[in-house]
């Protein structure tokens, strides 16, 4: 992982652990103790998903750029229905209250896509590769004679 990458996981992973942890003292004091583990579970989950997403996507950006917006569409939508379906596995479960479960996802996907808009807004990244010190192009420029 290169340090731009580390750099814009850990802008959307800090605001998103802060959220969690709000919302699991809000849980606590509403729903009690389950309601606190329902916001812890869905706080990690959302940090899981998202983080391995971006990772992912990072990577597919690096190896193959021209499918970068069809990879990042396709992610997000990914990711998306698998919160859905992870929400209708844990419907009816008693392990942790299913509504604090459910608010701190909700909660917690918004903050990292808030959080990683603004870090990719914030982060200074280069739209064109510069030309070496030498004046020498790269095979890949696509100068034309």
């Amino acid at each position: 992982m290169q340090s731009s990458d580390a750099r814009m996981l850990t802008r959307a992973a800090v605001p998103t652990g802060a959220a969690g942890a709000v919302a699991v003292a809000v849980s606590a004091l509403l729903a009690g103790g389950k309601g606190a583990v329902g916001a812890t579970f869905g706080t990690v989950v959302v940090v899981l998903f998202m983080g391995i997403g971006l990772f992912v996507l990072q990577n597919t950006a690096r190896k193959y750029p021209h499918l970068f917006q069809a990879m990042g569409l396709m992610l997000y939508t990914t990711q998306l229905l698998l919160l859905a379906i992870l929400l209708a596995v844990f419907k009816n479960t008693t392990l942790f209250d299913v509504k604090a479960f459910a608010f701190s996802l909700l909660a917690a996907t918004l903050v990292w896509i808030a959080a990683q808009a603004r870090a990719h807004m914030k982060a200074k990244m280069l739209y064109v590769e510069p030309r070496s010190a030498g004046g020498q192009h790269s095979a890949s420029a696509g100068r034309t004679p």
